[in-house]
Protein backbone atom coordinates (compact mmCIF):
# COMPACT_ATOMS: atom_id res chain seq x y z
CA UNK A 1 0.00 0.00 0.00
CA UNK A 2 1.32 3.42 -0.92
CA UNK A 3 0.95 6.30 1.47
CA UNK A 4 1.06 10.01 0.71
CA UNK A 5 1.72 12.82 3.14
CA UNK A 6 1.42 16.47 2.16
CA UNK A 7 4.65 18.24 3.08
CA UNK A 8 5.90 21.80 2.99
CA UNK A 9 9.47 20.64 2.36
CA UNK A 10 11.37 22.75 -0.15
CA UNK A 11 13.90 20.81 -2.21
CA UNK A 12 16.64 23.37 -1.80
CA UNK A 13 19.73 21.17 -1.68
CA UNK A 14 21.49 21.85 -4.96
CA UNK A 15 18.53 23.20 -6.93
CA UNK A 16 18.81 26.98 -6.64
CA UNK A 17 19.23 28.73 -9.97
CA UNK A 18 19.33 32.14 -11.53
CA UNK A 19 22.96 33.18 -11.17
CA UNK A 20 23.77 35.74 -13.83
CA UNK A 21 26.94 35.50 -15.84
CA UNK A 22 28.43 38.94 -16.41
CA UNK A 23 31.37 38.74 -18.71
CA UNK A 24 34.36 40.65 -17.35
CA UNK A 25 36.83 41.89 -19.96
CA UNK A 26 39.87 39.65 -19.93
CA UNK A 27 43.09 41.63 -19.27
CA UNK A 28 45.68 41.55 -22.00
CA UNK A 29 48.52 39.17 -21.11
CA UNK A 30 51.90 40.67 -20.42
CA UNK A 31 54.52 40.19 -23.11
CA UNK A 32 56.91 37.35 -22.25
CA UNK A 33 60.10 36.56 -24.17
CA UNK A 34 60.48 32.80 -24.61
CA UNK A 35 63.94 31.22 -24.52
CA UNK A 36 65.27 30.24 -27.91
CA UNK A 37 64.81 26.52 -27.16
CA UNK A 38 61.18 26.92 -26.06
CA UNK A 39 59.63 27.21 -29.51
CA UNK A 40 60.17 23.59 -30.57
CA UNK A 41 58.66 22.41 -27.28
CA UNK A 42 55.67 24.69 -27.74
CA UNK A 43 55.22 23.43 -31.31
CA UNK A 44 55.37 19.82 -30.10
CA UNK A 45 52.76 20.50 -27.44
CA UNK A 46 50.51 22.22 -29.98
CA UNK A 47 50.85 19.28 -32.35
CA UNK A 48 50.10 16.79 -29.57
CA UNK A 49 46.93 18.65 -28.61
CA UNK A 50 45.87 18.84 -32.25
CA UNK A 51 46.38 15.09 -32.66
CA UNK A 52 44.48 14.31 -29.46
CA UNK A 53 41.59 16.58 -30.50
CA UNK A 54 41.47 15.07 -33.99
CA UNK A 55 41.32 11.55 -32.52
CA UNK A 56 38.56 12.65 -30.16
CA UNK A 57 36.43 14.10 -32.98
CA UNK A 58 36.94 10.98 -35.09
CA UNK A 59 35.79 8.73 -32.26
CA UNK A 60 39.27 7.21 -31.82
CA UNK A 61 38.99 7.40 -28.07
CA UNK A 62 41.84 5.06 -27.16
CA UNK A 63 44.23 7.08 -29.30
CA UNK A 64 42.96 10.33 -27.80
CA UNK A 65 43.38 9.00 -24.25
CA UNK A 66 46.90 7.83 -25.02
CA UNK A 67 47.84 11.21 -26.48
CA UNK A 68 46.41 13.18 -23.55
CA UNK A 69 48.21 10.90 -21.10
CA UNK A 70 51.47 11.45 -22.97
CA UNK A 71 50.98 15.20 -22.66
CA UNK A 72 50.36 14.83 -18.92
CA UNK A 73 53.50 12.68 -18.57
CA UNK A 74 55.52 15.57 -20.04
CA UNK A 75 53.52 18.32 -18.36
CA UNK A 76 51.68 17.00 -15.25
CA UNK A 77 49.91 20.31 -14.63
CA UNK A 78 48.40 20.70 -18.11
CA UNK A 79 44.84 21.86 -17.51
CA UNK A 80 44.01 21.54 -21.22
CA UNK A 81 45.07 17.88 -21.25
CA UNK A 82 43.01 17.10 -18.14
CA UNK A 83 39.96 18.84 -19.62
CA UNK A 84 40.37 16.98 -22.91
CA UNK A 85 40.82 13.64 -21.17
CA UNK A 86 37.71 14.27 -19.06
CA UNK A 87 35.63 14.95 -22.18
CA UNK A 88 36.85 11.75 -23.82
CA UNK A 89 35.66 9.75 -20.81
CA UNK A 90 32.30 11.55 -20.90
CA UNK A 91 31.92 10.69 -24.59
CA UNK A 92 32.72 7.08 -23.69
CA UNK A 93 29.91 7.36 -21.12
CA UNK A 94 32.43 6.50 -18.40
CA UNK A 95 31.19 9.05 -15.86
CA UNK A 96 33.14 7.59 -12.95
CA UNK A 97 36.48 7.85 -14.77
CA UNK A 98 35.63 11.38 -15.93
CA UNK A 99 34.86 12.36 -12.35
CA UNK A 100 38.11 10.89 -11.01
CA UNK A 101 40.10 12.65 -13.73
CA UNK A 102 38.60 16.09 -13.17
CA UNK A 103 38.92 15.85 -9.38
CA UNK A 104 42.62 15.12 -9.80
CA UNK A 105 42.87 18.08 -12.18
CA UNK A 106 41.37 20.37 -9.54
CA UNK A 107 44.19 19.31 -7.20
CA UNK A 108 47.15 19.68 -9.56
CA UNK A 109 46.07 21.90 -12.48
CA UNK A 110 43.16 24.07 -11.36
CA UNK A 111 42.22 26.67 -13.99
CA UNK A 112 39.17 28.10 -15.79
CA UNK A 113 39.55 25.37 -18.43
CA UNK A 114 39.41 22.68 -15.76
CA UNK A 115 36.46 24.36 -14.07
CA UNK A 116 34.48 24.34 -17.32
CA UNK A 117 35.12 20.60 -17.67
CA UNK A 118 34.16 20.11 -14.01
CA UNK A 119 30.82 21.77 -14.80
CA UNK A 120 30.33 19.27 -17.63
CA UNK A 121 30.90 16.37 -15.24
CA UNK A 122 28.52 17.90 -12.70
CA UNK A 123 25.85 18.31 -15.38
CA UNK A 124 26.12 14.66 -16.42
CA UNK A 125 25.86 13.64 -12.74
CA UNK A 126 22.59 15.55 -12.39
CA UNK A 127 24.21 18.27 -10.27
CA UNK A 128 22.83 21.02 -12.46
CA UNK A 129 23.04 23.87 -9.95
CA UNK A 130 26.69 23.04 -9.25
CA UNK A 131 27.41 22.96 -12.99
CA UNK A 132 25.76 26.35 -13.48
CA UNK A 133 27.81 27.83 -10.64
CA UNK A 134 31.11 26.66 -12.16
CA UNK A 135 30.30 28.09 -15.58
CA UNK A 136 29.05 31.43 -14.19
CA UNK A 137 32.17 31.78 -12.04
CA UNK A 138 34.46 31.15 -15.02
CA UNK A 139 32.71 33.78 -17.13
CA UNK A 140 32.60 36.33 -14.30
CA UNK A 141 36.29 35.80 -13.57
CA UNK A 142 37.25 37.34 -16.91
CA UNK A 143 37.80 34.06 -18.79
CA UNK A 144 34.91 33.87 -21.28
CA UNK A 145 35.18 30.35 -22.70
CA UNK A 146 32.83 29.07 -25.38
CA UNK A 147 32.04 25.84 -23.58
CA UNK A 148 31.09 27.73 -20.41
CA UNK A 149 28.44 29.57 -22.42
CA UNK A 150 27.38 26.27 -24.04
CA UNK A 151 26.95 24.79 -20.58
CA UNK A 152 24.75 27.67 -19.47
CA UNK A 153 22.70 27.28 -22.64
CA UNK A 154 22.08 23.64 -21.68
CA UNK A 155 21.01 24.68 -18.16
CA UNK A 156 18.67 27.37 -19.43
CA UNK A 157 17.07 25.08 -22.00
CA UNK A 158 16.41 22.52 -19.28
CA UNK A 159 14.74 25.33 -17.29
CA UNK A 160 12.64 26.36 -20.34
CA UNK A 161 14.50 29.69 -20.54
CA UNK A 162 14.80 29.56 -24.32
CA UNK A 163 15.68 33.22 -24.92
CA UNK A 164 18.50 33.10 -22.39
CA UNK A 165 19.66 29.80 -23.86
CA UNK A 166 19.83 31.27 -27.36
CA UNK A 167 21.78 34.28 -26.12
CA UNK A 168 24.34 31.99 -24.47
CA UNK A 169 24.74 29.62 -27.41
CA UNK A 170 25.14 32.57 -29.78
CA UNK A 171 27.95 33.87 -27.55
CA UNK A 172 29.49 30.39 -27.39
CA UNK A 173 29.52 30.25 -31.19
CA UNK A 174 31.14 33.69 -31.41
CA UNK A 175 33.93 32.54 -29.09
CA UNK A 176 34.53 29.06 -30.52
CA UNK A 177 32.69 28.35 -33.79
CA UNK A 178 34.87 25.32 -34.56
CA UNK A 179 33.76 23.33 -31.50
CA UNK A 180 31.38 20.63 -32.87
CA UNK A 181 29.23 20.54 -29.72
CA UNK A 182 28.74 24.30 -29.85
CA UNK A 183 28.07 24.13 -33.57
CA UNK A 184 25.40 21.45 -33.06
CA UNK A 185 23.45 23.46 -30.47
CA UNK A 186 23.86 26.70 -32.42
CA UNK A 187 22.68 25.18 -35.70
CA UNK A 188 19.30 24.34 -34.15
CA UNK A 189 18.57 28.08 -33.98
CA UNK A 190 19.04 28.50 -37.74
CA UNK A 191 16.78 28.20 -40.77
CA UNK A 192 15.88 24.78 -42.16
CA UNK A 193 18.37 24.93 -45.05
CA UNK A 194 21.18 26.11 -42.76
CA UNK A 195 20.44 23.35 -40.29
CA UNK A 196 20.62 20.74 -43.04
CA UNK A 197 24.02 22.05 -44.16
CA UNK A 198 25.39 22.18 -40.61
CA UNK A 199 24.18 18.68 -39.81
CA UNK A 200 25.70 17.35 -43.04
CA UNK A 201 29.03 18.98 -42.12
CA UNK A 202 28.86 17.58 -38.59
CA UNK A 203 28.18 14.02 -39.72
CA UNK A 204 30.98 14.25 -42.30
CA UNK A 205 33.62 15.58 -39.90
CA UNK A 206 32.69 14.28 -36.45
CA UNK A 207 32.35 10.61 -35.55
CA UNK A 208 32.58 10.48 -31.77
CA UNK A 209 28.89 10.04 -30.95
CA UNK A 210 27.60 6.69 -29.73
CA UNK A 211 25.81 4.56 -32.38
CA UNK A 212 22.36 5.44 -31.01
CA UNK A 213 23.00 9.18 -31.21
CA UNK A 214 24.59 8.96 -34.65
CA UNK A 215 21.67 6.94 -35.98
CA UNK A 216 19.25 9.53 -34.61
CA UNK A 217 21.23 12.37 -36.21
CA UNK A 218 21.24 10.64 -39.59
CA UNK A 219 17.49 10.07 -39.44
CA UNK A 220 17.02 13.67 -38.35
CA UNK A 221 18.93 14.82 -41.43
CA UNK A 222 16.76 12.63 -43.70
CA UNK A 223 13.62 14.06 -42.13
CA UNK A 224 14.79 17.68 -42.44
CA UNK A 225 15.46 17.10 -46.13
CA UNK A 226 11.99 15.58 -46.57
CA UNK A 227 10.49 18.61 -44.86
CA UNK A 228 12.41 20.93 -47.15
CA UNK A 229 11.15 19.19 -50.29
CA UNK A 230 7.53 18.72 -49.28
CA UNK A 231 4.66 21.02 -48.31
CA UNK A 232 4.56 22.86 -45.01
CA UNK A 233 3.50 20.65 -42.11
CA UNK A 234 2.81 22.42 -38.88
CA UNK A 235 0.04 20.33 -37.28
CA UNK A 236 -1.92 23.46 -36.47
CA UNK A 237 -5.35 23.57 -34.90
CA UNK A 238 -8.35 23.73 -37.24
CA UNK A 239 -11.38 25.79 -36.22
CA UNK A 240 -12.10 27.95 -33.19
CA UNK A 241 -12.21 25.30 -30.44
CA UNK A 242 -9.16 25.80 -28.19
CA UNK A 243 -9.94 23.47 -25.29
CA UNK A 244 -11.43 20.02 -24.80
CA UNK A 245 -12.06 17.13 -22.45
CA UNK A 246 -11.42 13.50 -23.32
CA UNK A 247 -12.06 10.26 -21.50
CA UNK A 248 -9.00 8.26 -20.46
CA UNK A 249 -9.52 4.51 -20.65
CA UNK A 250 -8.16 2.18 -17.98
CA UNK A 251 -5.57 -0.25 -19.34
CA UNK A 252 -5.31 -3.31 -17.11
CA UNK A 253 -2.45 -5.61 -16.25
CA UNK A 254 -4.92 -8.18 -14.93
CA UNK A 255 -8.46 -8.20 -13.55
CA UNK A 256 -7.44 -6.24 -10.46
CA UNK A 257 -4.55 -3.97 -11.50
CA UNK A 258 -4.36 -0.98 -13.84
CA UNK A 259 -1.09 -0.49 -15.70
CA UNK A 260 -1.81 2.80 -17.46
CA UNK A 261 -4.29 4.98 -19.28
CA UNK A 262 -5.32 4.99 -22.92
CA UNK A 263 -6.45 7.88 -25.10
CA UNK A 264 -8.62 7.53 -28.21
CA UNK A 265 -7.01 9.30 -31.19
CA UNK A 266 -8.34 9.46 -34.75
CA UNK A 267 -5.65 9.32 -37.47
CA UNK A 268 -7.12 10.18 -40.88
CA UNK A 269 -10.44 8.90 -39.58
CA UNK A 270 -9.01 5.63 -38.21
CA UNK A 271 -9.48 5.33 -34.45
CA UNK A 272 -6.54 4.11 -32.38
CA UNK A 273 -6.29 3.41 -28.65
CA UNK A 274 -2.91 4.87 -27.63
CA UNK A 275 -1.10 4.58 -24.31
CA UNK A 276 -1.04 8.09 -22.84
CA UNK A 277 2.53 8.46 -21.69
CA UNK A 278 4.33 11.39 -20.05
CA UNK A 279 7.56 9.47 -20.54
CA UNK A 280 7.20 9.21 -24.34
CA UNK A 281 7.42 11.67 -27.20
CA UNK A 282 5.14 12.46 -30.13
CA UNK A 283 2.65 10.03 -31.60
CA UNK A 284 3.82 6.49 -32.41
CA UNK A 285 1.41 4.05 -34.06
CA UNK A 286 1.78 0.45 -35.23
CA UNK A 287 1.85 -0.55 -38.88
CA UNK A 288 -1.75 -1.84 -38.85
CA UNK A 289 -3.15 1.59 -37.94
CA UNK A 290 -0.74 3.23 -40.38
CA UNK A 291 -1.98 1.03 -43.23
CA UNK A 292 -5.64 1.66 -42.39
CA UNK A 293 -5.14 5.41 -42.17
CA UNK A 294 -3.16 5.63 -45.42
CA UNK A 295 -0.23 7.67 -44.09
CA UNK A 296 2.19 9.25 -46.56
CA UNK A 297 5.77 8.17 -45.84
CA UNK A 298 8.34 10.94 -45.39
CA UNK A 299 11.54 9.34 -44.05
CA UNK A 300 13.01 6.42 -42.12
CA UNK A 301 13.47 6.57 -38.35
CA UNK A 302 14.38 4.46 -35.32
CA UNK A 303 12.27 4.17 -32.19
CA UNK A 304 13.88 3.63 -28.81
CA UNK A 305 12.57 3.03 -25.32
CA UNK A 306 13.30 1.14 -22.12
CA UNK A 307 14.82 -2.29 -22.78
CA UNK A 308 18.09 -3.92 -23.81
CA UNK A 309 17.16 -5.09 -27.32
CA UNK A 310 18.03 -1.87 -29.13
CA UNK A 311 16.00 0.24 -31.52
CA UNK A 312 12.93 -0.63 -33.56
CA UNK A 313 12.73 0.15 -37.26
CA UNK A 314 10.14 2.69 -38.24
CA UNK A 315 9.31 5.64 -40.43
CA UNK A 316 7.77 9.09 -40.27
CA UNK A 317 4.42 9.52 -41.99
CA UNK A 318 2.22 12.54 -42.61
CA UNK A 319 -1.35 12.46 -41.31
CA UNK A 320 -3.84 14.79 -42.99
CA UNK A 321 -5.96 14.86 -39.83
CA UNK A 322 -5.51 14.10 -36.14
CA UNK A 323 -8.59 14.33 -33.89
CA UNK A 324 -8.47 14.26 -30.10
CA UNK A 325 -11.69 15.07 -28.28
CA UNK A 326 -13.18 18.15 -29.95
CA UNK A 327 -9.82 19.28 -31.35
CA UNK A 328 -8.65 18.64 -34.90
CA UNK A 329 -5.15 19.23 -36.25
CA UNK A 330 -3.99 19.00 -39.87
CA UNK A 331 -0.71 18.03 -41.58
CA UNK A 332 0.85 16.20 -38.65
CA UNK A 333 4.02 14.06 -38.72
CA UNK A 334 3.46 10.70 -36.99
CA UNK A 335 6.00 7.96 -36.24
CA UNK A 336 5.18 4.41 -37.35
CA UNK A 337 6.84 1.39 -35.74
CA UNK A 338 7.24 -1.75 -37.85
CA UNK A 339 5.24 -3.90 -35.43
CA UNK A 340 1.64 -5.03 -35.24
CA UNK A 341 1.32 -3.57 -31.74
CA UNK A 342 3.29 -1.56 -29.20
CA UNK A 343 3.29 -2.78 -25.59
CA UNK A 344 -0.16 -4.28 -26.21
CA UNK A 345 -1.72 -1.08 -27.62
CA UNK A 346 -2.08 0.50 -31.07
CA UNK A 347 0.71 2.86 -30.08
CA UNK A 348 1.78 5.65 -27.76
CA UNK A 349 0.99 9.33 -27.47
CA UNK A 350 3.41 11.43 -25.49
CA UNK A 351 1.88 14.13 -23.33
CA UNK A 352 4.48 16.52 -24.78
CA UNK A 353 2.46 16.78 -28.02
CA UNK A 354 0.19 19.10 -25.99
CA UNK A 355 2.97 21.51 -25.04
CA UNK A 356 0.88 24.43 -26.37
CA UNK A 357 -1.86 23.60 -23.83
CA UNK A 358 -2.22 23.37 -20.09
CA UNK A 359 -2.45 19.59 -19.68
CA UNK A 360 -4.62 18.35 -16.81
CA UNK A 361 -4.46 14.57 -16.32
CA UNK A 362 -7.03 13.76 -13.66
CA UNK A 363 -6.10 10.13 -13.15
CA UNK A 364 -8.61 9.24 -10.39
CA UNK A 365 -11.48 10.58 -12.55
CA UNK A 366 -9.81 9.30 -15.78
CA UNK A 367 -10.22 12.62 -17.56
CA UNK A 368 -7.86 14.60 -19.76
CA UNK A 369 -8.49 18.34 -19.98
CA UNK A 370 -6.66 20.56 -22.46
CA UNK A 371 -6.99 24.33 -22.12
CA UNK A 372 -5.15 27.45 -23.21
CA UNK A 373 -2.02 28.44 -21.32
CA UNK A 374 -1.91 31.82 -19.56
CA UNK A 375 -0.70 34.50 -21.94
CA UNK A 376 2.67 36.05 -21.22
CA UNK A 377 2.73 39.75 -20.31
CA UNK A 378 2.06 41.74 -23.48
CA UNK A 379 1.08 38.65 -25.46
CA UNK A 380 -2.07 39.04 -27.54
CA UNK A 381 -2.11 35.81 -29.56
CA UNK A 382 -1.07 32.20 -29.19
CA UNK A 383 -0.15 29.65 -31.82
CA UNK A 384 -1.99 26.44 -30.93
CA UNK A 385 -0.80 23.25 -32.53
CA UNK A 386 -0.03 19.62 -31.83
CA UNK A 387 3.72 19.28 -31.32
CA UNK A 388 4.39 16.05 -33.23
CA UNK A 389 7.21 17.52 -35.34
CA UNK A 390 10.38 16.25 -33.65
CA UNK A 391 13.10 17.69 -35.84
CA UNK A 392 15.59 19.08 -33.32
CA UNK A 393 18.87 17.17 -33.65
CA UNK A 394 19.95 18.08 -30.11
CA UNK A 395 16.97 16.20 -28.66
CA UNK A 396 15.62 19.37 -27.05
CA UNK A 397 12.23 20.99 -27.64
CA UNK A 398 12.30 23.33 -30.59
CA UNK A 399 12.54 26.98 -29.64
CA UNK A 400 9.30 28.85 -30.19
CA UNK A 401 10.00 31.52 -32.79
CA UNK A 402 6.55 31.63 -34.33
CA UNK A 403 4.37 34.69 -34.40
CA UNK A 404 1.03 33.95 -36.00
CA UNK A 405 -2.42 35.37 -35.36
CA UNK A 406 -5.03 33.14 -33.80
CA UNK A 407 -8.69 33.14 -34.73
CA UNK A 408 -9.34 35.55 -31.87
CA UNK A 409 -6.92 38.34 -32.73
CA UNK A 410 -4.93 39.78 -35.58
CA UNK A 411 -2.39 41.65 -33.46
CA UNK A 412 1.11 40.29 -33.96
CA UNK A 413 3.33 39.12 -31.11
CA UNK A 414 7.02 39.67 -30.72
CA UNK A 415 9.07 36.86 -32.24
CA UNK A 416 10.51 34.24 -29.93
CA UNK A 417 12.22 32.36 -28.49
CA UNK A 418 10.73 33.10 -25.08
CA UNK A 419 11.70 32.46 -21.50
CA UNK A 420 9.46 30.57 -19.09
CA UNK A 421 6.68 32.60 -17.51
CA UNK A 422 5.08 31.79 -14.15
CA UNK A 423 1.60 33.27 -14.12
CA UNK A 424 0.01 34.28 -10.77
CA UNK A 425 -2.24 31.22 -10.77
CA UNK A 426 0.79 28.92 -11.15
CA UNK A 427 3.02 30.18 -8.36
CA UNK A 428 2.37 26.98 -6.36
CA UNK A 429 3.52 24.76 -9.24
CA UNK A 430 6.83 22.88 -9.03
CA UNK A 431 9.65 23.81 -11.40
CA UNK A 432 10.93 20.81 -13.36
CA UNK A 433 13.79 20.27 -15.77
CA UNK A 434 12.77 19.54 -19.33
CA UNK A 435 15.02 17.45 -21.57
CA UNK A 436 13.12 17.05 -24.82
CA UNK A 437 9.90 15.28 -23.90
CA UNK A 438 11.16 14.15 -20.50
CA UNK A 439 10.17 16.02 -17.35
CA UNK A 440 12.60 15.52 -14.46
CA UNK A 441 11.38 16.52 -11.03
CA UNK A 442 13.79 17.13 -8.09
CA UNK A 443 13.22 14.26 -5.66
CA UNK A 444 14.67 13.48 -2.26
CA UNK A 445 15.25 9.83 -1.40
CA UNK A 446 15.25 9.66 2.38
CA UNK A 447 18.07 11.83 3.72
CA UNK A 448 20.19 11.65 0.56
CA UNK A 449 20.81 14.77 -1.58
CA UNK A 450 18.08 15.51 -4.15
CA UNK A 451 18.07 13.51 -7.38
CA UNK A 452 16.18 13.84 -10.67
CA UNK A 453 13.21 11.51 -11.28
CA UNK A 454 11.26 11.12 -14.51
CA UNK A 455 7.48 11.69 -14.41
CA UNK A 456 6.32 8.65 -16.38
CA UNK A 457 2.67 7.60 -16.62
CA UNK A 458 3.74 4.93 -19.12
CA UNK A 459 5.80 3.07 -16.51
CA UNK A 460 3.73 0.61 -14.49
CA UNK A 461 5.55 1.22 -11.22
CA UNK A 462 8.09 3.47 -9.53
CA UNK A 463 11.69 2.74 -10.45
CA UNK A 464 15.06 3.71 -9.02
CA UNK A 465 18.65 3.40 -10.18
CA UNK A 466 20.60 0.95 -7.96
CA UNK A 467 23.33 3.52 -7.28
CA UNK A 468 20.80 6.00 -5.92
CA UNK A 469 18.95 3.30 -3.97
CA UNK A 470 22.13 2.11 -2.22
CA UNK A 471 22.53 5.53 -0.62
CA UNK A 472 19.49 4.86 1.59
CA UNK A 473 18.59 1.16 1.52
CA UNK A 474 19.60 -2.36 0.53
CA UNK A 475 19.38 -3.58 -3.07
CA UNK A 476 19.14 -7.25 -4.02
CA UNK A 477 18.42 -9.33 -7.13
CA UNK A 478 14.85 -10.15 -8.08
CA UNK A 479 14.36 -13.03 -10.54
CA UNK A 480 10.59 -12.58 -10.59
CA UNK A 481 10.44 -8.89 -11.44
CA UNK A 482 10.30 -8.10 -15.17
CA UNK A 483 10.67 -4.67 -16.78
CA UNK A 484 9.70 -4.33 -20.44
CA UNK A 485 9.48 -1.37 -22.79
CA UNK A 486 9.51 -0.44 -26.48
CA UNK A 487 13.10 -1.73 -26.73
CA UNK A 488 12.34 -5.09 -25.13
CA UNK A 489 13.09 -6.43 -21.66
CA UNK A 490 15.65 -5.15 -19.17
CA UNK A 491 18.17 -7.89 -18.40
CA UNK A 492 19.18 -7.14 -14.81
CA UNK A 493 16.35 -6.08 -12.49
CA UNK A 494 16.74 -5.60 -8.74
CA UNK A 495 14.56 -4.69 -5.79
CA UNK A 496 15.26 -1.91 -3.29
CA UNK A 497 13.94 -2.70 0.18
CA UNK A 498 12.52 0.68 1.15
CA UNK A 499 12.61 4.21 -0.18
CA UNK A 500 10.83 7.34 1.00
CA UNK A 501 10.36 9.69 -1.96
CA UNK A 502 9.70 13.41 -1.50
CA UNK A 503 8.74 15.38 -4.62
CA UNK A 504 6.67 18.47 -5.31
CA UNK A 505 4.55 18.90 -2.18
CA UNK A 506 4.22 15.16 -1.56
CA UNK A 507 5.93 12.44 0.42
CA UNK A 508 5.49 8.75 -0.37
CA UNK A 509 6.73 5.60 1.33
CA UNK A 510 7.68 2.76 -1.03
CA UNK A 511 8.32 -0.90 -0.25
CA UNK A 512 10.26 -3.18 -2.62
CA UNK A 513 10.73 -0.55 -5.32
CA UNK A 514 11.89 -1.83 -8.74
CA UNK A 515 15.53 -1.04 -9.45
CA UNK A 516 17.59 -1.26 -12.64
CA UNK A 517 20.51 0.55 -14.23
CA UNK A 518 19.25 3.76 -15.87
CA UNK A 519 22.54 4.67 -17.51
CA UNK A 520 21.16 4.37 -21.05
CA UNK A 521 18.32 6.79 -20.24
CA UNK A 522 20.76 9.19 -18.58
CA UNK A 523 23.20 9.04 -21.49
CA UNK A 524 20.34 9.85 -23.84
CA UNK A 525 19.43 13.13 -22.11
CA UNK A 526 22.95 14.02 -20.94
CA UNK A 527 22.18 14.16 -17.22
CA UNK A 528 21.63 11.60 -14.48
CA UNK A 529 18.13 10.16 -14.17
CA UNK A 530 18.01 8.46 -10.78
CA UNK A 531 14.50 7.08 -10.95
CA UNK A 532 10.97 7.38 -12.28
CA UNK A 533 7.60 8.07 -10.73
CA UNK A 534 5.41 5.44 -12.38
CA UNK A 535 1.73 4.66 -12.57
CA UNK A 536 1.50 3.08 -9.12
CA UNK A 537 2.17 6.57 -7.75
CA UNK A 538 0.68 8.76 -10.45
CA UNK A 539 -2.70 6.97 -10.55
CA UNK A 540 -3.45 8.64 -7.21
CA UNK A 541 -2.84 12.17 -8.50
CA UNK A 542 -4.30 15.01 -10.48
CA UNK A 543 -1.35 16.00 -12.70
CA UNK A 544 -1.22 19.43 -14.29
CA UNK A 545 1.62 20.08 -16.74
CA UNK A 546 2.74 23.30 -18.39
CA UNK A 547 5.36 22.07 -20.87
CA UNK A 548 5.94 25.56 -22.24
CA UNK A 549 7.23 26.90 -18.94
CA UNK A 550 8.50 23.70 -17.30
CA UNK A 551 5.94 23.58 -14.48
CA UNK A 552 3.93 20.77 -12.90
CA UNK A 553 1.40 20.55 -10.13
CA UNK A 554 0.89 17.15 -8.49
CA UNK A 555 -2.09 17.10 -6.12
CA UNK A 556 -3.49 14.27 -4.04
CA UNK A 557 -7.05 14.04 -2.71
CA UNK A 558 -7.81 10.72 -0.96
CA UNK A 559 -11.55 11.41 -1.21
CA UNK A 560 -11.46 11.21 -5.01
CA UNK A 561 -10.04 7.68 -5.30
CA UNK A 562 -12.36 5.10 -6.83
Amino acid sequence: MFKFVITALLLSGGFAFGQEAKEVPKPAPAAVALPSDAAPSADAATLAFAQATASYYLGQFDAAIQKYQQILADKPNSSEAYAGLTRVYLKQENVQQANETILKAIQVADSPTVRVALGEVYFRQGKIAEAEREWVNVINSGHPEGRAYLGLARVYRALSLYKKAKDKVDRAHQLDPSDPDIQMYWSNTLSLSERIKNLEDYLAKVNNDDPKTRERLQHSLEYLKARQQGPARSCKLVGNVTSTQAKLVALTRDAQHMRGLGLSVSVNGTKANLLFDTGASGIVIDRVIAEKSGLTKLSETSIWGIGDQGSNKGWIGLANSIKIGELEFQNCPVAVIDKRSIVEENGLIGADVFEHFLVDINVPDRQLRLSELPKRPGETTQVIKLNTDKDDASGQPAENTESAPSSKSTSPNAAGPFDAYVSPEMTSYTKVFRFGHQLLIPTKIGDAPPKLFLIDTGAFTNMIDPQAAREVTKVHGDDYMKVKGVSGSVKNVYSADKAVLIFGHLRQENQDIVSFDMTSLSDGVGTQISGALGFTTLYLLDIKIDYRDGLVNLSYDPNRLH
